[in-house]
């Protein structure tokens, strides 16, 4: 057998029982695979097959090989002690990116480490050397004030907050994904990447080669699917609180809205609306009539999104019938419950495509026919009451194996019942996210955060790094999730500067469990409900905030057509609706450094104020542009400059005097 061949345009590799597939994947990319004592699989875990014209380039001599797809050049060489395959990545300039790690000499280190487990699968490391003085942006949704993640170690999981999407840019001009489910941790150190997995069949990762992070991220989009066109009731602004808890409390808030002439595209209808969870359906007392409701909101252009839970409540109608299905998460050892809040449940398996079909239709019969065309489909993770890996099983396999891609599947379990019915431009609402979850129209939010300024600080370097790694529709709760008191002068600055920046997301949602919190609700019966929260609405926090709030919500709506622009370049090109400065300007190197401000689109430089008390902050302004101030119309060349932020103001500025009737809009506001 041959150390080195080219089969069906795959360049194969095998040496000391293993096998390499290194396979042309898309424009400028690579897919590589390897695995000890068997051959490959083609797992579609995020990755979208791939028609490659023209054929890639081969070099195949007696100990080395070579593979060229478009930009990229992957050369294998045999190194003789210790024995083994060296896998090395270049653009298309010879430019090393990025190679694997050498042996050490006498240290005998292995670039790619199968440790066996019991079973069939191995702990897999794969360590990589690199340039130290890259910067590296992606990887999902995590709580930390980091946008450049070199020297960051992170754990490859999803947890509340968390959404791990293992994907990475490289200023070096490359990008990485790990194609592999399970859980694990990456660290981007100084010296080497290392990446590692706690159990797998094989080492599986995808390469891309550009010469801009706009290319590289097209690339990615092309390999792991697009996001779907934003519909338009995803443009502007949705007014959400914990919770509304019954049919006419919802209705009398949307109608207020339209007395007051304030624009809202949807409103939502939070969590425990039902009698227990996993029953999937309204609870008669407080939602008599959803069609009714469903009907008066449509008539007032505001869609109505419902919360889904993928928690099954042992009390639930259905639960019976999924677990003699096989339908529900499986608890390796103890108790069998794996979530305590609001009832004793268990998660339904979102990797078992009869499990996924059976939850749509479900919520089809008890929701969809009713009108309601966008879901919330919180606790996506799943959010195990313990976050013990090793105790869950799938359908696919252990939790440990495959657990990181149950918010993609569950996202694909409504984004399929919803194409069944012939639904285009979807759009749900969801709190994790993997990669290839932006194909199934999945709109991450940050989860349940607290409400304070080091909290917005983090969002806003989740919500960029969120973008590079694939995912462009994300937002947050407006205000932070946890706490918040309506009446707090000091609450109400936090909200007003959260509003601000929230017109500047790829989606404007106001939501949040305000204080008091927990406020009893009773059935008539005298049994107890889920509590209710605080009022959330613009107008609960005093006039001047009311001013302020509404301001934003207009200026939103004046914005739409060029949101929509932004939309349909995430649609068509898999651009970030939030882009980090060096998107926009990858030859300026100190945009590559910026993680307090940032372009929305291509044309609005944003400089969310994220100080208390701050009546003015430094703004970068980029070389190569001409920066005009929406507010005042005042122009700047670049360099820093101080910019004035009064309560009312976020800095905002438009290159190239570009979109300047937004300037003239506000004037006559």
């Amino acid at each position: 057998m041959k150390m080195f061949e080219m089969n069906s345009g795959v360049l194969i590799c095998r040496l000391n029982g293993e096998a390499i597939w290194i396979i042309p994947w898309g424009t400028n990319s690579v897919r590589v695979i390897a695995a000890v004592m068997t051959a490959p699989v083609l797992n579609g875990w995020a990755l979208i097959d791939q028609e490659n014209k023209p054929p890639p380039s081969v070099s195949i001599e007696e100990n080395c090989a070579s593979l060229i797809n478009g930009k990229i050049k992957v050369v294998v060489r045999k190194k003789e002690w210790p024995c083994r395959l060296e896998l090395s990545f270049y653009n298309q300039k010879s430019g090393l990116l990025f190679k694997e790690m050498d042996s050490g000499g006498a240290l005998r280190l292995n670039a790619r480490k199968f440790t066996p487990l019991s079973g069939t699968g191995y702990r897999i490391n794969a360590c990589f050397e690199n340039n130290a003085e890259e910067h590296l942006y992606g990887m999902g949704q995590y709580q930390q004030e980091f946008l450049d993640l070199k020297h960051c170690n992170l754990e490859l999981a999803q947890r509340n907050s968390q959404a791990s999407v293992p994907f990475v840019l490289s200023s070096s001009g490359y990008g990485f994904l790990w194609h592999n489910p399970s859980i694990g941790s990456v660290s981007f150190g100084e010296n080497y990447t290392q990446w590692f997995s706690e159990n797998s069949k094989q080492l599986d990762y995808w390469v891309t080669a550009g010469d801009t992070p706009r290319e590289i991220l097209s690339s990615y989009a092309d390999a792991t699917g697009h996001v779907p066109m934003m519909p338009e009731y995803g443009m502007g602004f949705w007014q959400c609180k914990l919770r509304y808890w019954n049919q006419e409390q919802l209705l009398d808030i949307a109608r207020e809205y339209k007395k007051r002439d304030i624009p809202v595209d949807v409103i939502v209808c939070d969590f425990f609306h039902w009698p227990h969870m996993g029953d999937f359906r309204f609870e008669e007392e407080f939602f008599p009539d959803p069609k009714a409701m469903t009907d008066e909101l449509e008539k007032m252009n505001i869609k109505l999104m419902v919360s889904v839970w993928p928690q099954i409540d042992l009390e639930s109608e259905n639960f019976n019938e999924m677990r003699e299905k096989g339908f529900l998460v499986h608890t390796e050892r103890g108790v069998n419950i794996q979530m305590l809040f609001g009832g004793k449940s268990v998660f339904y398996d979102a990797t078992n495509p009869d499990a996924r079909n059976y939850v749509w239709q479900k919520c089809k019969k008890n929701y969809y026919n009713h009108g309601i065309k966008i879901f919330w489909l919180d606790e996506a993770e799943p959010e195990f009451g313990e976050y013990d890996f090793e105790n869950y099983r799938y359908f696919l396999g252990s939790a440990l194996e495959v657990s990181n891609i149950y918010p993609q599947l569950h996202s694909r379990a409504f984004y399929d019942g919803m194409r069944e019915e012939n639904q285009e431009n979807i759009i749900n609402l969801v709190r994790c996210a993997w990669a290839g979850s932006q194909r199934y129209g999945a709109l991450v939010w940050s989860g349940d955060i607290h409400c304070d300024f080091n909290t917005l600080k983090r969002q806003v370097c989740a919500g960029l790094n969120m973008g590079i790694a694939g995912i462009p529709w994300w937002t947050t709760d407006i205000g932070g999730f946890h706490g918040g008191d309506p009446c707090d002068p000091d609450f109400r600055e936090l909200l007003i500067r959260w509003f601000q920046w929230g017109c500047f997301c790829p989606v404007m949602r106001l939501h949040g469990d305000r204080r008091p919190t927990g406020i009893p609700v009773y059935r008539k019966d005298g049994s107890v409900s889920l509590f209710t929260g605080s009022d959330n609405e613009v107008w609960c926090y005093g006039p001047e905030a009311y001013e302020i709030l509404v301001k934003y919500i207009r200026l939103r709506e004046a914005l739409r057509p060029y949101i929509r622009d932004l939309m349909r370049d995430a649609h068509e090109n898999g651009a970030p609706v939030m882009r980090p400065m060096f998107y926009e300007f990858p030859d300026d190197r100190g945009s590559w450094l910026i993680k307090d401000q940032y372009m929305f689109g291509a044309d609005m430089l944003v400089a969310p104020v994220m100080e208390p008390k701050a009546l003015t902050r430094q703004v970068y302004l980029p070389e190569g542009a001409e920066w005009t101030d929406l507010h005042s119309g005042e122009k700047y060349k670049s360099g820093v400059i101080t910019a004035n932020a009064p309560l009312d103001i976020i800095p905002v500025f438009l290159k190239n005097n570009s979109h300047a009737n937004l300037i003239t809009r506000r004037e006559k506001n």
